[in-house]
């Protein structure tokens, strides 16, 4: 398999992350975002949309960082990383749905305006990364993981924009439950680490 992919893209992480989890053997290729790799014919022919990452499985394309990691997950017939049963995939596929929404509207683009200089307004973002924090806080009081009793994609999915969000000047240290999580979470075997910026609360 090749993982097309950022080194400062948590949406790339993620996908990165859960090949490691697997011990899938994968390449990586590097699109250089500086150069907007992403948005040349090339590139664009894998990914209509422009966007890193994207899973190249011999052939069969995957784009879009969450696909991945249901495809990674059923195609290697974990049904612990994502559950068969009804009850179990909802779970997880609402985490999911928060890792695309409030997580990459929240602690996503408050890390993008310090790492990319993107033109984001601090005084909207982190706010909304607090308010998703907040109920992510909640959901752990009492429990090891976000969506099952195990680990499971939706940990994936959520780790890597919340374990950099200081580096968009959101403060992780009201946050005990949260903070536990990203130690569990980075003590599964075979976890490889997100690249860390200098910046913001992480300076």
């Amino acid at each position: 398999m090749k993982l097309y992919y950022h080194p400062l893209s948590g949406h790339a992480h993620r996908a990165r992350l859960f090949l490691c989890l697997l011990g899938i053997d994968h390449e990586l290729v590097l699109v250089d975002l500086a150069k907007r790799e992403h948005k040349q014919a090339e590139f664009l022919k894998l990914n209509p949309f422009g966007q890193v990452p994207v899973l190249d499985d011999h052939g069969t394309i995957i784009c879009d960082s969450n696909a991945i990691l249901v495809y990674l997950a059923k195609k290697a017939g974990r049904n612990d990383w994502l559950p068969e049963h009804s009850k179990g995939a909802a779970a997880v596929q609402r985490w999911l749905s928060v890792a695309a929404g409030q997580i990459a509207h929240g602690p996503a683009q408050a890390r993008l305006i310090n790492v990319f200089k993107a033109p984001y307004r601090p005084e909207e973002v982190i706010p909304r990364a607090h308010a998703i924090l907040v109920l992510i806080e909640a959901e752990l009081e009492g429990r090891d993981w976000i969506a099952a009793d195990r680990a499971t994609i939706a940990d994936v999915a959520l780790y890597s924009y919340v374990a950099r969000a200081p580096e968009g000047d959101v403060d992780l240290k009201d946050y005990s439950n949260i903070r536990a999580w990203l130690d569990r979470v980075e003590a599964l075997p075979g976890f490889v680490d997100f690249q860390k910026t200098p910046v913001g609360l992480a300076a």
